[in-house]
């Protein structure tokens, strides 16, 4: 499909490389997204997709990670369907099993989690309205996208509604890259930790005792990559 495209959008986190691959006649269409920072708004991509396909184009939107986990490629998805525009789906790998993987960090492991959850420190309109029932049950993992700006607001609330404060946890920032940066710590203090290391995402926060294996299985270290784990 990539050497075909006639025109493609692509985001923030796809990988730039990519676009070498396509036809130099191929228009290209950034409609990335970081913090208050939206090339397009949401409903805007979704209508230009519809706009170049019924133009005739072949069209590639182009995501980094899995479109359907936190990408919202289930929404432009649906709106091509509603206006009956075929399309296919070719899935990645999301972010979260990426960066944990790259930082030593096994989201599910026998002695310790055996579920992982998958959760949004962003809502919709900015609230943070999360299921801290299920994710407050002992035996698991949760993976947070989007997490940075809200970091302490986040592990402050694990910890008001009963998490121990001393439970593992570890925000990974350009995960999988080689200006990956690893800070780990607790609930307690995470969050100081980050602000410490400057961290400027994207960033992938891991909940759980996993995270104390990563002294045990880091094995990722770029040249010139940085590691602040508080003990190195």
């Amino acid at each position: 499909m990539l050497a075909t495209a006639d025109s493609i959008l692509y985001d923030n986190l796809a990988n730039e490389h990519l676009l070498d691959l396509a036809p130099k006649t191929a228009e290209r269409i950034y409609v990335g997204k970081r913090r208050a920072d939206h090339a397009l708004p949401q409903e805007e991509i979704s209508d230009l997709l519809v706009r170049l396909a019924r133009e005739g184009k072949r069209v590639l939107r182009l995501k980094g990670g899995d479109p359907f986990i936190f990408g919202r490629g289930g929404e432009e998805i649906e709106r091509l369907a509603e206006h009956g525009i075929p399309f296919q789906v070719c899935p990645g790998v999301t972010a979260a099993t990426a960066c944990a993987a790259y930082a030593g960090i096994p989201l599910t492991h026998r002695d310790h989690a055996q579920a992982c959850v998958f959760v949004t420190g962003h809502g919709r309109e900015g609230a943070l309205d999360l299921d801290w029932e299920t994710l407050l049950r002992p035996g698991q993992t949760v993976a947070i996208y989007m997490g940075l700006d809200r970091l302490e607001e986040l592990t402050l609330a694990f910890v008001a509604r009963g998490a121990d404060p001393t439970l593992p946890a570890a925000i990974i920032d350009n995960g999988a890259r080689v200006s990956q940066r690893v800070v780990v710590g607790t609930l307690a203090d995470l969050a100081a930790k980050a602000r410490a290391a400057k961290l400027r995402g994207p960033t992938i926060v891991i909940v759980g005792t996993v995270v104390s294996l990563r002294e045990k299985l880091n094995w990722y270290a770029p040249e010139g990559a940085g590691q602040c784990d508080g003990t190195q």
